[in-house]
C-alpha cells in the first residue's frame, strides 16, 4: 500500500530528569552536543528518504525523550528536509512533544516558527503533591500557563494526563480533568499508571512503598474520563485517546491503522514497505553509540527484518482493535494477505460477541466500551 501517506517519527532521546514511572528510551546529560545529533538526525533522514523515494507524507512527530529540548533550529531544519526529500500532504501533521518548564514555554513561538503546527503536552497531572511524586519538572501553574500559551500559537493542541495514580480519588480526577480540558479541550491523550519493569516506580512497588488503586477503582476513573470529556465535545476514538471531532492525531492514526511509518533517531522502529514487502526496522537504542553508526554508516539501523503473513495479521489486530471504529475487513485481508475470521481464534470471537465485547459485520470487527476496557485481556485471548 504504497499510495497512502507514510508517517515520519523522529526520536529525541534526551530528558532533564528521568521520570520514576518511564520506560521510554530517554537518556539524562549534563551536556547535549545538540550539533553532533542534529546533523545525525538530518543523515539518517536521508538515508531513509534514499531508500523510500518521494511518497507521500502525511505527517512527522517529533517524540522521545524530550524533544522540546532540542534547538527549534533544529526542527525546522529537519521539517525542511523532509518536505524535500518526500511529497507532503496539503494538510500534513506535525507535532512536537512538549513539557510545560519555563524554559520550553519560552520556546514555543520558536517552534511554531520552525514549521510545527501541533502541539502534545505532558502535563500528566495539575495537582501539585502527585506532580512532585511523578517526578515532573513543572509545577501546576507552569502547566496551566504552557496550555494558555499553546493554545494562543499552535492551531491544534493536545495534552496527556495520567491517572490511577496512588491515593487519587473518584471526586479529585473529575475536577482536575474538568479544569485541564476547560483550558485546552481538542484533544486528550490519557496514560493509566502502571508498574513497569526496570523503573524506580517497580522498586518502590516491589518494597511495599507505592500502592495503585484497585483494578475496579481504575475502572470509574476511566469511566468518569470519558463522561467529563464528553462535556467538552470529546469522544474516544482509541482507548487511550478523546477528541473533538476532525482533531484525532493523524500521525498516531497511521500506527492504530497498520500504515507505513518511518523511524529515525535512537531506538526508533518502522514498519515500511519496498517492493511489496513490510520491513520492521529498529534503530540502535543508546544515543552515542547510534550517533556514530550514523556518522559510520549513514544510518543507525540495527534490525531490519521481513514481517511475516501471520505477524502483519497479529500487529494490525492489536493496532486495529485499539480503536474505537476498528478494523476494515478489507483492508485488512489487503495489507495481511489473510481475511479477518481466519486470523481470530473463533471460540474467543464467539463469546467476545456474546459477552457484547465485540461487534462484528461483514465489512468490520470493533470493540465495545466494555470491550474497550478490557482490551490486554481480550486481544491475549482472541488474536492466534
Amino acid at each position: 500500500m504504497t499510495d497512502e501517506p507514510i508517517a515520519l517519527y523522529i526520536h529525541w532521546p534526551f530528558c532533564l530528569a528521568k521520570c520514576p514511572y518511564c520506560d521510554f528510551n530517554s537518556h539524562v546529560r549534563e551536556r547535549i552536543d545538540q550539533t553532533r545529533f542534529a546533523a545525525a538526525l538530518r543523515t539518517e533522514l536521508a538515508w531513509e528518504a534514499s531508500r523510500l523515494g518521494s511518497r507521500p507524507l502525511g505527517s512527522i512527530f517529533f517524540g522521545g525523550g524530550t524533544p522540546s529540548l532540542m534547538n527549534p533550529d533544529t526542527v525546522g531544519a529537519l521539517i525542511a528536509d523532509a518536505k524535500r526529500l518526500f511529497a507532503p500532504t496539503r494538510d500534513i501533521e506535525i507535532t512536537l512533544e512538549a513539557n510545560p518548564t519555563s524554559v520550553e514555554i519560552a520556546r514555543l513561538r520558536a517552534f511554531r516558527d520552525a514549521g510545527i503546527n501541533r502541539i502534545s503536552m505532558g502535563i500528566q497531572s495539575l495537582d501539585p503533591t502527585d506532580l512532585a511524586r511523578l517526578g515532573r519538572q513543572h509545577s501546576a501553574p507552569e502547566a496551566i500557563l504552557a496550555l494558555e500559551r499553546a493554545r494562543a500559537l499552535f492551531p491544534r493542541l493536545s495534552f496527556d494526563l495520567i491517572y490511577a495514580r496512588p491515593g487519587q480519588t473518584l471526586e479529585s480526577w473529575r475536577a482536575e480533568l474538568r479544569r485541564a480540558l476547560a483550558l485546552a479541550a481538542d484533544h486528550l491523550s490519557l496514560y493509566q499508571l502502571t508498574i513497569e519493569p526496570g523503573t524506580v516506580y517497580e522498586g518502590m512497588h516491589r518494597r511495599g512503598e507505592l500502592t495503585l488503586p484497585d483494578d475496579d477503582l481504575a475502572a470509574d476513573l476511566y469511566d468518569a474520563t470519558a463522561e467529563e470529556a464528553a462535556r467538552f465535545g470529546l469522544a474516544p476514538y482509541e482507548v487511550s485517546n478523546y477528541a473533538k471531532p476532525g482533531a484525532e492525531s493523524r500521525h498516531n492514526l497511521a500506527y492504530w491503522r497498520y500504515r507505513d511509518y518511518a523511524g529515525i533517531g535512537p531506538g526508533a522502529h518502522g514498519r515500511i514497505t519496498r517492493d511489496t514487502t513490510l520491513y520492521a526496522t529498529r534503530r540502535h537504542r543508546a544515543p552515542e553509540p547510534w550517533a556514530a553508526r550514523v556518522e559510520r554508516d549513514g544510518h543507525g539501523t540495527t534490525h531490519e527484518d521481513a514481517v511475516s503473513q501471520q505477524d502483519r495479521a497479529r500487529e494490525m489486530l492489536l493496532m486495529g482493535l485499539r480503536l474505537t471504529e476498528g478494523i476494515n475487513a478489507p483492508r485488512f485481508a489487503a495489507r495481511t494477505g489473510l481475511a479477518l475470521p481466519d486470523a481470530i481464534d473463533p471460540d474467543i470471537l464467539a463469546q467476545a460477541l456474546d459477552a457484547g465485547y465485540l461487534t462484528m459485520t461483514e465489512t468490520t470487527l470493533a470493540p465495545t466500551p466494555e470491550g474497550r476496557k478490557r482490551l490486554d485481556s481480550l486481544l491475549a485471548a482472541l488474536v492466534l
